[in-house]
């Protein structure tokens, strides 16, 4: 007897961030050649998909949030759904509906992340049955981050983004301050190249200290070879991660493209008291 069709299936999508960003080069194709330890934390989207006739999908939450979205086939959560439905013969059609929590364009992987979890859910729901190779090749035609976040746990990644292997992190507490505006990520990268930004210090210290859980070692490790280049153009970044240092944050980086700032707190305690202190900041855990 066949499996019965579930109805609904639902997931959180979380978000990431980079504990360093290496850029290491520009690509014959366009890209960049990357190094990253990217870290999911608890911060989520919530994504829901029930069987339908067509694929859809549907963006939920805070006004100012839900409607900084991108729609049609700019969004990548049904960029995923087709790119999956095209090789997969079971595929139907699913209504995804994301409960939006993830600020957009922030530099935490918020779009790509709700790519993620629709292709796991949906290999699910329609009975694909790719593993996690055969969805992270589908994920990497998506979105450059989409396969680091398929994989469900803290990940170093190379190439573009698209070779992804285990990293181990112990569990550290962040204080994430998004800043309320956008970056495109093709903009951080241009700006790179333009100014000859450097590439930054070899990871194996960092990479030591967060397998460790050490964060006051780590604290003076975090790094990202945009954020230079990204505060020549916006330099409220920069301000935001003085306030947190002079709050008592044991690191501060910038977030992927930005314009997101985590700053790395000693344990949770320490995050909920610079959380008090630094207005529209909130204390997240990493890996959730």
């Amino acid at each position: 007897m066949a499996e019965p069709v579930p109805r609904e299936v639902a997931r959180d999508a979380h978000a990431k961030l980079n504990v360093f960003l290496r850029v290491l080069r520009r690509r014959r194709d366009g890209y960049h050649e990357l190094e990253s330890l990217v870290l999911p934390v608890s911060l989520a989207d919530r994504i829901t998909v029930r069987p339908a006739t067509r694929i859809h999908v549907d963006v939920r939450g805070e006004p100012e949030m839900a409607s900084a979205v991108p729609a049609g086939g700019l969004n990548l959560s049904l960029v995923a759904a087709l790119a999956l439905a095209d090789g997969c013969d079971a595929a139907r059609g699913a209504e995804i509906t994301i409960e939006k929590r993830i600020p957009v364009a922030a530099g935490l992987g918020g779009g790509s992340a709700d790519a993620a979890a629709t292709l796991r859910v949906l290999n699910e729901l329609w009975g694909c049955g790719l593993d996690a190779a055969e969805l992270a090749d589908v994920g990497g035609r998506v979105g450059s981050d989409v396969p680091a976040l398929l994989a469900g746990g803290p990940v170093l990644i190379g190439g573009r983004g698209h070779r992804v292997r285990p990293a181990e992190v112990a569990q550290l507490w962040w204080v994430l301050l998004p800043l309320g505006f956008g970056i495109r990520s093709p903009d951080a990268y241009r700006w790179w190249d333009e100014d000859r930004a450097p590439t930054g210090p070899d990871p194996a210290a960092a990479l030591a200290s967060a397998a460790a859980g050490d964060a006051d070692a780590l604290g003076g490790l975090l790094s990202n070879d945009l954020e230079a280049p990204v505060v020549a153009r916006h330099p409220q970044i920069a301000e935001a991660k003085s306030a947190l240092l002079a709050a008592g944050a044991l690191g501060a980086v910038m977030s992927g493209s930005g314009s997101s700032v985590a700053g790395l707190a000693r344990d949770r305690e320490h995050g909920e008291k610079l959380a008090d202190a630094i207005e529209g900041s909130m204390v997240v855990v990493g890996p959730p």
